[in-house]
């Protein structure tokens, strides 16, 4: 680092690393805006400033342990690790692949600037971290995802030129996390950067492979290793003549970024200059309130070969096949731009699916979730779920039950505890809300309420 940065910096850096690393939360934007969040938060707060949705919050708050989290609102992240899915320009309608995914931090960002459009395709290698992306998701209220546990050649061999967009949050030595979480120096001390960027050198080629022409990929890794940044992207340059570097900053807002602290790739860091790579971007936490990261952003040329797409998700319902209890509820809901259609619904072993429109097919994948989890039919009965109440808005429900954040009962029903209905409970299965903010199910019937909330999911 001292090579790198020289010695007036380097003094900077090392004397950083004894300082703390701050907190901060990305707000959900599918959920509250930044204007109603900013009037009624419960926390001390100020702007990340490169991030539009991103807030420090003070020490002294613990908004793991509010309501709010629970009902989705926002997610707890390092503010240098809200910029990659930040700087990915998502339009609606995308198809978008987070290949490195879990545990979702990234992925919860894609989804909410999807905002219930064309498709997010999540996926881990590791089965375990990918059940930890599956839940982030569904807390989040993305109801148009396909989570998958699959090598990325696996995938290569499914989706070739399928995706506009593509997010690579590489595994990577992780040097720009050590003040964070030290623990991970041991790692890097048994593995080096090397035996990272193998991995990368294998896994981008297939990102490549799959992504359209005129499609973009963000590749980003949290180490300052030039091996794992800016060679890596030279590596993709010349193994990938169809791709090309574009500025990840865009030009109009350079100087903006550069008053944030953020540094331009560095191509004297490189054994063999590239200047291009100044169109990619380094955080450093001795220059701005964040850890380290590093983000490059690559186009796929318009003339690049171009593949069919793949198959299409077919087997969904018949009408018949709803259950009655179900199609009436279907047909009480007030979804906001139809964003839940009733022909495209799946039964699977009494579980019911609402598939998003561009739902490609799904055999031979390891599948932890495809579409919107609506519930269990059993018995000609419909029993809504916990990804279900997540994905609504208190407006679209027509049972709504909204106890006031700072009401003891909230907690209690967070807790799996058993409450008393009101006598203005409604009956059947009603969506209880923390201000108007869904947080799950119960069911009500002659003043009795059966707690629906998932205890797995319960506040400890």
């Amino acid at each position: 680092m001292r090579a790198l940065l020289g010695e007036s910096e380097f003094e900077a850096y090392e004397a950083c690393l004894e300082k703390r690393a701050r907190s901060a939360l990305r707000l959900n934007t599918m959920k509250v805006s930044t204007d109603q969040w900013e009037a009624e938060s419960p926390f001390t707060m100020r702007r990340v400033p490169w991030i539009s949705n991103g807030y420090y919050y003070d020490d002294t708050d613990a908004p793991s342990k509010h309501p709010y989290y629970y009902a989705g609102l926002y997610y707890l992240q390092e503010p240098s690790a809200m910029t990659p899915a930040n700087l990915l320009p998502i339009e609606p309608g995308d198809r978008v692949l987070d290949l490195c995914a879990a545990p979702g931090g990234k992925s919860t960002e894609l989804a909410a600037k999807l905002n219930g459009t064309g498709i997010l395709i999540a996926n881990d290698i590791s089965a375990t971290r990918a059940k930890a992306l599956l839940k982030n998701l569904e807390v989040f209220g993305a109801s148009n995802i396909l989570v998958i546990s699959e090598d990325p050649a696996q995938l290569a061999t499914r989706f070739e030129g399928y995706f506009d967009k593509i997010l690579v949050d590489a595994p990577c030595s992780g040097e720009g996390m050590f003040r964070k979480q030290p623990a991970i120096i041991k790692n890097w001390e048994q593995y080096g950067t090397e035996y990272y960027n193998n991995l990368q050198k294998m896994i981008l080629p297939k990102a490549v492979s799959m992504l359209r022409p005129g499609g973009m990929l963000l590749y980003s890794t949290c180490t300052f290793s030039p091996l794992e940044d800016e060679e890596t992207v030279e590596y993709v340059l010349k193994q990938c003549p169809d791709m090309e570097l574009v500025p990840v900053i865009p030009s109009d807002k350079a100087s903006d970024y550069e008053g944030y602290g953020f540094m331009t790739g560095r191509p004297d860091w490189m054994s063999e200059p590239n200047e291009e790579v100044v169109r990619c971007a380094r955080l450093f936490p001795h220059r701005l309130e964040g850890e380290g990261h590093f983000v490059a952003l690559f186009r796929k040329k318009e003339d690049a070969p171009s593949y069919g797409r793949t198959d299409s998700f077919r087997g969904f319902c018949k009408p018949s096949e709803v259950p009655e209890e179900l199609r009436d509820l279907l047909s009480s809901l007030k979804m906001k731009n139809n964003r839940l259609d009733p022909s495209r619904l799946v039964i699977r072993d009494e579980r019911v699916y609402a598939m998003p429109e561009d739902m490609p097919a799904t055999n031979g994948l390891r599948v932890l979730r495809s579409g919107w989890y609506l519930g269990d039919a059993k018995k000609g009965r419909f029993e809504p779920s916990q990804a279900f109440a997540m994905g609504l808005s208190a407006e679209e429900y027509p049972n709504v039950w909204s106890i006031p954040v700072d009401d003891p009962r909230v907690v209690r029903y967070l807790k799996c505890e058993t409450l008393e209905a009101p006598d203005e409970c409604p009956e059947g299965n009603v969506l209880i809300c923390a201000d108007r903010y869904p947080l799950g199910f119960a069911r009500v019937k002659s003043g009795s309420f059966k707690n629906r909330y998932l205890p797995g999911w319960r506040m400890m």
